[in-house]
């Protein structure tokens, strides 16, 4: 006799093991499912009328269809926590995702003691750019940099957009010193070549922040040291 099972329509007791054994993420092959279903029943399969073995065809087909349901279904959830994850206009993490990895990040450096640093980076000039060519040449500008910045990084490291033309970059086994260095390299590969849209180009132009990453510095209060630091060489820069 088939066990129901609340919210959600009538299934055969193996079934219902199924699912949950699935989402544990051990799911059962035909075969086993078949034996499972006999040792359920009790009685031999040489001892089975037709109706009983079409019958166990039957669960074995319901197995079948939600195996591919829940492949589905996980298909779906991971497409969906990637996209949760992700900047609206660039291929970078938006900031939510961004600040969990850059926990993730800080925790490990201090686990192992392994160093890291985040770069900052604020895009020189962007407004104009917004103001004289409309809101589609920013957006370009913004992917083009975007794509730049991880043309220039290593896997391991993580980038981020935090809004506007703000950027963020973890450096893994980076010391404040190799940060400093590699951002330095970074404004001239991203620099090198002007942004263009349609018939129009544009120089690009950032300045950057660079915090050595360390353990009793949240993620929130490291951003803004970093930004603060981009600030004031934002600030110098203007000044020279």
């Amino acid at each position: 006799m088939a066990m129901k099972v609340t919210g959600a329509r009538n299934e055969p007791f193996s079934a219902t093991r199924e699912r949950a054994l699935t989402q544990a993420g051990a799911a059962l092959p035909a075969a086993q499912a078949r034996t499972d279903t006999v040792q359920i029943l009790g009685v031999p399969e040489a001892e089975m009328t037709p109706a009983v073995r079409q019958a166990i065809q039957t669960l074995l087909t319901e197995l079948d269809d939600l195996r591919g349901e829940v492949g589905r279904l996980k298909a779906r959830l991971t497409e969906a926590e990637g996209l949760a994850d992700r900047d609206a206009l660039t291929p970078l993490l938006n900031r939510r995702a961004f600040l969990r990895e850059l926990g993730r990040v800080r925790t490990f450096a201090q686990r192992y003691g392994s160093p890291a640093s985040l770069v900052y980076v604020d895009l020189d000039g962007f407004k104009a750019i917004n103001d004289r060519y409309g809101h589609a040449a920013g957006d370009a500008a913004l992917k083009t940099v975007a794509d730049r910045l991880v043309a220039n990084v290593r896997e391991s490291d993580v980038i981020g957009r935090m809004g506007g033309d703000e950027f963020a970059i973890v450096l893994v086994q980076a010391d404040q010193a190799t940060a400093e260095a590699k951002a330095a390299s970074l404004a001239q590969a991203i620099e090198r070549e002007p942004l263009r849209f349609g018939e129009w180009t544009a120089p690009v132009r950032f300045s950057y922040g660079v915090v050595e990453l360390t353990p009793d510095t949240d993620p929130e209060a490291l951003i803004a040291a970093a930004d603060a630091a981009m600030f004031s060489a934002k600030r110098l820069r203007k000044a020279g």
